[in-house]
């Protein structure tokens, strides 16, 4: 899968997240000025994502790779990035970035990460993935069938 990189504005948190589980290089920018956003995403060639029409025409209109997020529907939004950029709906664990950080995830060692994990989540699940730069551990527990659901469900609207 090649990684795309976006920058998102402050609108945009719980988008940022599921881009960077789909495994996308993403930097939220919700402490930025729309003209720090807009050389963020010329400087690191990042494609602005944003909510705010007057951010989206500025930057079309400074040659700046921009793209209008118009739906409050997570699922809606999903399904347009992804017909529109030409990425797959599938989470991939060795693709995958941190949703709070945007690094790396790594596979990692139940013994290794034990201290972090309750006892029912340590008994219950055997793969687990800890992000390389804030440290925190991710697996596939239960609420990983919503995950699912929802990434299905964006699917089945692209068709549409």
């Amino acid at each position: 899968m090649t990684s795309l990189k976006f920058v998102t504005d402050g609108m945009l948190g719980k988008l940022t997240r599921w881009l960077r589980m789909l495994g996308h290089d993403v930097e939220y920018a919700g402490s930025m000025d729309d003209k720090q956003l807009m050389l963020k995403a010329k400087e690191e060639n990042r494609m602005l994502l944003t909510r705010d029409v007057e951010l989206y025409r500025r930057a079309v209109a400074k040659g700046i790779e921009a793209f209008l997020v118009e739906s409050p529907n997570q699922t809606a939004n999903l399904a347009g990035l992804a017909k529109r950029f030409r990425f797959q709906l599938e989470i991939d664990m060795t693709e995958s970035r941190c949703p709070k950080c945007n690094s790396r995830l790594k596979s990692a060692a139940k013994a290794t990460i034990a201290e972090k994990l309750f006892e029912t989540t340590a008994s219950n699940y055997n793969e687990f993935w800890q992000c390389q730069g804030c440290g925190q551990v991710y697996w596939q527990g239960t609420h990983w069938s919503k995950i699912e659901k929802t990434l299905e469900q964006a699917r089945q609207s692209m068709k549409t």
